[in-house]
């Protein structure tokens, strides 16, 4: 249990998610992501998505995660349940704004958020990338990377929605490490989010390593991981297929914990399952209508690594 109480700045205590009121599978999206499903656009699965997102929150908050939770009633932003991809937050009170590749992604950018964000968090400054967006350079916030946020890495695969120029630029004012790596899945289909293939914990990764297709890209990953203090998990392709990569440690009631989808949670073995429990409480939230969007449960979560006020 110790472990389970230790904070971290790998996890955050405080979240934003968003719940849809006008769910669909955006067809704007379907072109590079594998995971989404081929349903047709205009069938209507708004109120599952309402009461899956709904139900999440209320358990993170049982939890103890402090859920910031802000409804979106418009037709036009059907992937606003994952605004994770447009903006991140990171301590000492800097905030990215990023340009996304989807043009009806684009107006997920919300300002109410970002004032709620200044309001209750100490907020230094805002450093907004979307501007990029006229000239085809897309940086696709926690989606494109995933931060290694004590060690300072932002790994990345490379994908049209992970462009290497705004990487750098990111990594530069953000003072992270860019690791940036090739990823495909077995039919050789380029992963489109980092986040799929890899989940960093304070003591664990989660990594589809057979997905990296570089051997000694691969195994620089693995040993910049290890260097970190941190056990690799390796989860096979029909795992990462059932998001098991896609989830994210947070800090509850002097806790941490993992907050996967229940579809990842029964893709997961015994073995790894409990490798991950003894420094974080698995906490399988069942959101498979939303899962259909292509994205799962670290989808649905941007984390607040900011001081609050007060």
């Amino acid at each position: 249990m110790k472990r389970l109480q230790k904070n971290s700045v790998q996890a955050p205590s405080s979240i934003i998610m968003i719940r849809p009121h006008k769910f669909k599978v955006n067809p704007e999206t379907s072109v590079d992501n594998a995971f989404q499903a081929k349903v047709l656009p205009d069938a209507d699965y708004s109120k599952q998505a309402f009461d899956e997102i709904s139900m999440a929150a209320v358990k993170l908050e049982d939890h103890g995660v402090t859920v910031h939770l802000f409804d979106d009633p418009l037709e036009l932003t059907p992937d606003s349940v994952f605004p994770n991809n447009w903006f991140s937050t990171h301590k000492g009170g800097h905030v990215a704004i990023y340009p996304m590749k989807a043009e009806n992604r684009r107006l997920e950018r919300r300002q109410d958020i970002l004032e709620m964000l200044k309001k209750e968090y100490r907020v230094q400054d805002m450093i907004d990338y979307s501007g990029l967006e006229q000239d085809k350079l897309f940086l696709e916030g926690t989606g494109a990377m995933v931060f290694d946020h004590i060690d300072r890495v932002a790994y990345a695969a490379q994908s049209d929605r992970t462009n290497p120029i705004i990487l750098e630029r990111f990594c530069t004012h953000f003072n992270y490490e860019p690791m940036a790596f090739s990823a495909k899945d077995s039919n050789g289909v380029a992963i489109y989010h980092t986040n799929v293939l890899m989940c960093i914990a304070t003591d664990y990764a989660l990594v589809g390593l057979s997905m990296i297709e570089d051997d000694a890209r691969r195994a620089e990953v693995v040993e910049r991981l290890e260097e970190s203090g941190r056990t690799v998990i390796e989860l096979s392709e029909e795992q990462i297929a059932k998001y098991a990569g896609n989830a994210i440690e947070l800090y509850g009631s002097n806790y941490r914990i993992l907050a996967l989808s229940q579809t990842a949670f029964d893709a997961l073995t015994d073995a790894q399952k409990s490798l991950m429990s003894e420094s974080t409480k698995l906490v399988p939230l069942n959101i498979p209508t939303i899962e259909m969007a292509g994205g799962s449960v670290r989808c649905t979560i941007a984390g607040i690594h900011l001081s609050k006020r007060g």
